[in-house]
């Protein structure tokens, strides 16, 4: 018996979501008594495995071919396929990103088994027999279902910031895995890409100052970069920002734009729709500024400021400004 967590990363940089898949893995195995096991796929991937370790994967399958020289989802699909019939594991779970559901999806389809995706909870009692009962996210985060896997090996992915990592170091041993692909996996791979300037990204920053409608224009972000510069934040905004062009898609926090965990999140004239609200659920603390004291981003916020954001936010950043004149 064991538990095969699929490792994502971007040419050999491991995708913070798999910490959280490989300490979910970890303590599934503990509980199925089974064992924990990794997979990496392409051989820019096999220096991750030193990190792998410190999760306390007991073995990573390291999947190589010419072909896996960058992401691709059929070939990743197909790879992870042949890997789970040689190893036969009994749960595989992957991360809940873009990218961690397109694999999981293609490789259930080869396998022919059924997969459950965004997983927010897994069945604390499951010994690796019977069906295995999950808990997800659907519908943009406005219907949590649960649900059972009853398939022999059963596929999930678990929801982005769902599991906090936890290292657990052990004794981790290597195996190389040849896979067979040819022709039919390669319609989609990525072939150029656009660098962004280094440093904190809106998934990665512990503090995030977004704006909604009630910003009224782009210059209306002034003073949102402002306090988010003072913060040594970044930027986010709602769909309809960028619905209007105010922002691009790239600062977009939500169901269709990133989802976001910072240790705070200013979210100003944002009404909170739940699309925007999935992305921003798994903020530590929230604090809303608005004017409409039934706002949903206020009845779901922590802490709130009931007044209007053009006003609030300068008032924020001035207060910052006294109170480090004076260290």
């Amino acid at each position: 018996m064991s538990v095969l967590a699929i490792v994502e990363h971007d040419r050999g940089l491991i995708s913070p979501a798999s910490l959280g898949v490989l300490t979910a893995a970890r303590n599934l195995a503990k509980q199925m008594n089974s064992k924990f096991e990794a997979l990496t796929i392409g051989a820019d991937a096999d220096a991750l495995s030193e990190t792998i370790s410190k999760y306390g994967a007991a073995t990573v399958h390291q999947v190589h071919h010419p072909m896996l020289l960058d992401f691709g989802p059929e070939a990743w699909g197909e790879s992870i396929a042949q890997v789970v019939r040689k190893t036969l594991p009994q749960i595989v779970i992957g991360s809940g990103t873009e990218r961690g559901n397109e694999i999981i999806a293609q490789a259930a389809a080869r396998l022919d088994l059924p997969a459950a995706m965004n997983c927010t909870e897994f069945s604390s009692i499951f010994d690796g027999t019977g069906p295995l009962r999950v808990v997800r996210a659907r519908w943009g985060g406005s219907l949590i279902e649960e649900s059972q896997i009853e398939a022999s090996i059963k596929l999930v992915t678990l929801a982005n910031h769902i599991v906090e990592p936890i290292e657990h170091p052990e004794s981790t041993t290597m195996s190389v895995v040849d896979v067979d692909l040819d022709s039919s996996v390669i319609h989609s791979f990525v072939r150029d890409r656009v660098e962004r300037v280094a440093g904190v990204t809106l998934a990665t920053s512990p503090v995030v100052v977004s704006g909604g409608r009630g910003v009224g224009s782009a210059e209306g972000f002034a003073p949102l970069e402002d306090l988010a510069k003072l913060l040594n934040g970044v930027v986010g905004c709602s769909r309809a920002v960028t619905n209007n062009g105010w922002r691009n898609h790239t600062d977009q926090v939500g169901q269709t734009g990133t989802r976001i965990a910072p240790d705070i999140y200013i979210a100003c004239g944002i009404s909170g729709a739940i699309q925007h609200w999935v992305g921003a659920m798994a903020s530590k603390n929230i604090l809303a500024i608005n004017i409409d004291p039934q706002a949903n981003i206020v009845t779901k916020a922590a802490y709130a400021v009931i007044g209007d954001l053009h006003e609030v936010v300068p008032a924020i950043s001035a207060e910052i400004k006294r109170r480090r004149d004076k260290l």
